[in-house]
């Protein structure tokens, strides 16, 4: 049979199991709140071990903590940090209280791992208590976010890497696909020509601007409010502590971390990470786009757009023999909505915080942590597993483009909009090409047809063909 300790807190008397190392709180915790029945991210409990590491040497170093408890706080955090205990952090990411629960379960696993230095069982509490020392000069309020922030600049490193590779690639499909002219598309109709290689640099653009927002917001989140306390105050905070607990923390997360200018703010207000979530979502957005592109254009392969083949990753159909779906980008757009999703779950709790404390962060944390994640994962897929496997269909490309009455806007300053409209709606008409009705009604030469019509100069800025319309002047 399972043997139990019994631990007291305010509430009263409770049997936690005998060897458990998380306590009475953290076990309430599980109780109360079992809403997504998931658990702490590991993301989140090293940076919690961190903050505790950090805070312990800097009461030590402000000589209010004994050096034999400092160590044996430390080398318990340490053990947290590499996560050797994942396992004992017991509770939902979505709990009521700010976060207590989890900074409570935190400081519980690191009392009682500390205590074994001293030879005690779990819940003696006699050299290091969870409360007195793993807590001393903290809070809940702000430990918590300070932990959460930790965790997502350290889950962006990934994403950002991600997205730099994947940046990489579309460059170089930018570049491989450059010489090749198709039929560009406004509102899904066709416009005038543009080269292959200039949508894909654009995607490529489109997604350096992310570089630059997510990097922008991860530096703005660097700030923290340790020291803070309760409500940004600093009640029960000794003043040499105040000043050590950042660089400390720094030193042991390796990021130029930065304290509040003013803590108060930095305890109620969490609009930088709302900036931070709504990069990713923008992200996410752009993805999505260039994903729905990609469907287009590839979209057939008989019936369809057809200019470009993606790489066939699996079986598109259960009853349809052959059948290849776009499944890559299917799901990177279904990772778009997720991050969008999760941004309004951001803002409706960056928005509820009510005075001196918002205590909505731990479903904004769980949301943030998820978007890093989707849009990690997304984009590793989308590169290794569609982009860098495109290929362009040149014949079909070919074939759209001289079908198309596109073309008709290059000559629009030499013979006017009106003539062209009408020399269009009877292409569209009867399916005689726009070169055969212009050289039939003798409103152009051949040569010059060529040279204003010539595919690869509609692609750049300029009038095609602007010396013949300087020779007519004269």
């Amino acid at each position: 049979m399972e043997k139990f300790r019994l631990e007291s807190d305010s509430v009263g008397e409770k049997q936690v199991p005998a060897d458990a190392l998380y306590g009475v709180q953290s076990l309430r915790g599980y109780e109360n709140f079992r809403i997504t029945h998931s658990s702490l991210h590991p993301a989140m409990i090293k940076a919690l071990g961190q903050v505790k590491k950090a805070c312990a040497i800097s009461n030590f170093e402000a000589g209010v903590m004994e050096e034999k408890v400092k160590d044996a706080i430390v080398k318990a955090s340490d053990q947290v940090i590499e996560g050797k205990f994942d396992k004992e952090f017991i509770c939902d990411p979505v709990q009521g209280g700010a976060g207590t629960t989890a900074n409570m379960n935190a400081n519980e696993v690191i009392a009682n791992l500390a205590e074994r230095e001293f030879g005690n069982e779990p819940g003696k509490y006699e050299f290091v208590h969870p409360n007195d020392h793993v807590n001393m000069g903290q809070s809940t309020n702000d430990v918590y976010p300070t932990a959460g922030k930790l965790g997502a600049i350290a889950l962006a490193d990934d994403m950002i890497n991600e997205l730099g590779l994947l940046i990489e690639s579309l460059d170089h499909k930018a570049k491989e696909f450059d010489h090749i002219v198709k039929m560009g598309r406004t509102q899904l109709q066709d416009a005038v020509p543009i080269r292959l290689g200039q949508e894909f640099a654009a995607y490529r653009d489109a997604l350096k601007r992310d570089v630059v927002r997510i990097s922008d917001a991860i530096e703005a989140i660097k700030t923290v409010n340790m020291g803070a306390s309760a409500i940004g105050t600093g009640i029960n905070v000794d003043t040499d502590y105040l000043e050590r607990i950042v660089p400390n923390l720094s030193k042991i997360t390796g990021y130029e971390l930065h304290q509040a200018e003013d803590l108060v703010d930095g305890t109620q207000n969490l609009d930088v990470l709302s900036a931070l979530s709504s990069a990713l979502k923008t992200l996410g957005l752009s993805l999505s786009k260039i994903s729905n592109d990609l469907r287009l254009m590839s979209s057939g392969p008989r019936t369809g757009i057809g200019e470009i083949n993606l790489p066939a990753k699996q079986n598109g159909s259960s009853i349809m023999p052959g059948k290849v779906n776009p499944v890559i980008p299917e799901v990177v757009s279904q990772a778009a909505y997720l991050v969008a999703g999760n941004d309004t779950t951001v803002s409706m709790c960056v928005e509820a915080g009510q005075f001196e404390l918002n205590a909505f962060e731990p479903v904004l944390f769980k949301s943030l942590y998820e978007s890093i994640e989707a849009l990690t994962g997304a984009m590793n897929t989308l590169r290794i597993n569609c982009v860098d496997g495109i290929t362009a269909n040149e014949d079909r490309i070919e074939e759209l483009l001289s079908r198309s009455v596109g073309m008709i806007t290059a000559l629009v300053p030499h013979i006017g909009y009106k003539p062209a409209a009408a020399i269009a709606k009877e292409s569209l008409k009867t399916g005689v090409p726009v070169r055969d009705i212009i050289l039939r009604d003798k409103i152009m030469t051949n040569e010059n047809l060529d040279e204003i019509l010539d595919a690869m100069e509609l692609t750049k800025p300029g009038i095609a063909g602007k010396h013949l319309l300087d020779e007519k002047k004269n």
